[in-house]
Formats: structure tokens, sequence, C-alpha cells
């Protein structure tokens, strides 16, 4: 015999064949719609709880692991599964961990399951009063969704908690807790003892900085994907004359910050470093800030690398293996929201904003041209071409601008640096129509 699904309200008779039915009803109903259902919720628990916004990926884990809960309480629903057969979905193990990793309070994890678990109710139950009027079925199958829901919660916020006290105990044995409290600390400008923070670190704080965000796009785990990290970390610093070992903070199990000591310099030159390291399968890949000095140019080159990291991020795969914020400075502060980016670039470039071979060919001439303040021959030189070979390229960019290079080359030059940076994130997929 199939035992009773677990109710919190067991002086009503929720588990009769009428309320399961109905029940199993709802969530057939809701099946096909369950991407829609799955955003929903995704989109609540990222608006109401500002913690849990991290970045893309650490996003997209939350959003699978969404999307995981929604589809097992609907298939519990509709087939009367046992919830002692449940088990908490792998992605909402693994997002528990991740947050443990970053030091996310488990309360926001817990809050995001009672958040969740309500608008899920709230969907049934609006599908339930379209199903039906009357209003015992709506009682006893109302009931008994909320019973079963709250047991499943119940049960997998469960398991989702020891997977989270587990990783933060692992992970805070494994990291110089001290050390990264004092870079913290650090970056929220509290007043800290500049002396004691330099003996903490081992790193002189009274010098030039450059801040890094490093990650790996492979699926190397834990140590190996970090040991790689600061391994490729430390390779970059000798290629660009640090005299002192840096700073490498992980921040998950495939990505870190770190710093590297300048000196007295104020510039460094990031052409000369291999920032295409490989692991195996894992390729690795940096985003830099500008060189600053003392306290103040610690935390501010380390925003800039979170900024620049932003924008690689964005790109995708089609982005660069290095992302500068000097570079791409215009741009992270552009693309808080890349569909508009996406939309601005297109309607400024027109025709030159599709995305293939030769239409790329003309924004790389365009760009250059542009840079070299519309001298020929400086871009013939500096693109090793031939001029008639660039006049003949940038009259058929303008071309495809569908007007000549006017009052408006600021902003041309700008999605030219988008396109050259984001890629196919911004531009529009070739063969695809021009919307009018």
């Amino acid at each position: 015999m199939r035992r009773r699904p677990t109710t919190y309200y067991p002086s009503v008779d929720s588990s009769s064949t009428s309320a399961a039915e109905h029940a199993a009803a709802v969530s057939g109903t809701l099946a096909p719609r369950v991407a829609e259902l799955s955003r929903d919720i995704y989109d609540l628990i990222v608006r109401e709880i500002p913690q849990l916004r991290s970045d893309r990926r650490v996003l997209a884990l939350l959003e699978a692991s969404v999307d995981e809960n929604v589809a097992t309480m609907l298939h519990v629903l509709r087939h009367g599964i046992d919830l002692g057969n449940v088990r908490a979905p792998a992605a909402a193990e693994e997002y528990a961990r991740r947050l443990a990793q970053r030091g996310v309070p488990i309360a926001a994890l817990l809050r995001a399951y009672r958040i969740g678990s309500t608008r899920f109710q709230d969907w049934c139950l609006q599908e339930l009063g379209r199903q039906t009027g009357d209003a015992s079925i709506i009682s006893r199958a109302g009931l008994l969704i909320a019973g079963v829901t709250a047991a499943y919660i119940d049960k997998v916020s469960e398991e989702v908690v020891s997977a989270y006290e587990l990783e933060k105990e692992n992970w805070l044995r494994n990291l110089s807790v001290a050390r990264a409290a004092r870079v913290r600390a650090l970056l929220r400008n509290e007043q800290v003892d500049v002396d004691s923070a330099e003996a903490i670190l081992g790193y002189r704080l009274r010098q030039h900085h450059l801040g890094v965000v490093a990650w790996t796009t492979g699926t190397a785990a834990g140590g190996d994907a970090l040991g790689l990290l600061e391994q490729a970390t430390l390779q970059v610093a000798g290629e660009a004359g640090c005299d002192g070992r840096p700073i490498f903070v992980p921040q998950d199990e495939s990505s870190a910050w770190a710093w590297l000591p300048l000196g007295a310099r104020a510039d460094v030159d990031l052409g000369a470093t291999d920032a295409g390291a490989q692991g195996g399968k894992d390729e690795i890949r940096f985003a830099f800030g500008a060189p600053a000095p003392g306290v103040p140019g610690f935390r501010r080159t380390h925003q800039q690398a979170l900024s620049a990291h932003a924008v690689a991020l964005a790109a995708g795969p089609s982005g660069q293996l290095a992302t500068s914020f000097t570079e791409v400075a215009p741009l992270a502060l552009m693309s808080g929201s890349i569909p508009l980016l996406q939309a601005w670039v297109v309607e400024t470039l027109g025709a030159l904003a599709e995305d293939d071979d030769h239409h790329a060919r003309l924004r790389a001439t365009l760009g250059a041209f542009l840079q070299e303040n519309r001298s020929y021959k400086a871009t013939a030189e500096r693109l090793t071409l031939h001029k008639n070979t660039v006049q003949y390229r940038v009259r058929k960019a303008e071309e495809a601008l569908g007007r000549p290079l006017g009052p408006d080359r600021l902003h041309v030059e700008l999605a030219l640096l988008a396109s050259q940076w984001l890629g196919a994130a911004v531009l529009r997929p070739a063969g695809q129509p021009r919307a009018q």
C-alpha cells in the first residue's frame, strides 16, 4: 500500500482519492509550463534576497536548482511519489556548497526555499481554482498540495543544510581564514592596522597593486582547479616582472581573486604575459584592473578587475582569454544590461553588426582607422595592408553603417569596442533579418 504523504494539517482529510486526483491534475497542467514557473520563482528569489546575487555562474546553479526542485515537486504531486524515496536535486546540493564556499549565510539559502515554496503553492492554487469551483475540493486538494510541498521542502532543506555545513567545515579547514578575512576587511574599507595586515598577508600594502580575477572555464574540481589557477597567476606575476609573491584568495572551487605586487611601478605590460594558460581541458582566463597605489589602490584595482570580469563573463565562450579594465572601461560602465547593449550596438552599427567573418574584417579595419585619426596610411601600416585595401574596407564599412562617419563617431567607436570584446553577445546572428 502506498504510504500517505506527510501533511502539516492532520485534522483535515486531504488524502482522499478526490484530493489526490485534483492535485495530480493541477501538476499535470503545470508540467508543460515548468520553465515559466521555474523562471518566475528564480526571479523572485534573486529580487528578494540580495545575498544570492552572485556572479553569473553561481546564479546559473541557482537557476538549475530551482528548475530541478520544481520539476521534482510536480512529479511527486502528479504520481503520488513517496517522499521517503526523494532526495535533494544534485544542483541544489551543489548550489548550497558554492554558497558555503563564498560565506553566504545559511539563512539566505533557507529563505530562498521558503519564498520558492510559497510561490510554487500560489501557482498550484491558482490552477486549482481554474479547474474547479467546488470549495470542498479546493480545500482538500489545496491542503494536500500545501502539505506535500511543506514536507518536501522540509526534507530537501535538511539535506542542503547538511551539504552546506559539511562544505563550510571543509572550506574553512583548507582556507587561510585570517588571511582571507583581512583581505575582505581591506575591501570593506574597515580600519585596519597596515603593519599587522602586511604581516598576516605576507604582502606589502604600501606599493602599487594590480587587481586580478582568475577563473577556469573547465570542470576540474576543488583543489585541482585552484592549483591550476594559482600556478597560472604566479606565471603571470613572473612575466609581469613582479618582485614579490602575489596575494591569491580562492572564491570558490573554480575562481579566485589576486593582487600582483608592482612596487613603485605605476604601469605593467600585460601584453607580454601568457594569460591564456591551459590546464588540460581547463581554459584559464584573467580579468585585470589598472595599477593603483596604497590601500585605496588595493580596493580600486580590485573593483576594476571585477568590472572587467563582468564584461568577460558577458562575452561568454567567444570572449578573450585576458580582459583588462583599461581596454574595456566604457563597456564595464555600460554593460549592466547585455540585451539593451546588444540592441544599441545593432542600432548603431546597422548591417555592420552582422556576426560573420566579412563584417568582422570591416569592423576591425574601421576601428583601427578611427583609432589612427582616420589616416589610411597609418591604418595600413598598423594592419599590414595595402592603403587601397584599407580605403576599400572603410568605404564598405560606411555602406554597411548606412551613413558616412559624422557627429556620432564616438557612438560608432564604442559600438565597435563592444563588438570586439563581447562578440556574439552583442552582434546580430549571421543571416538574421534586421528588425524594422
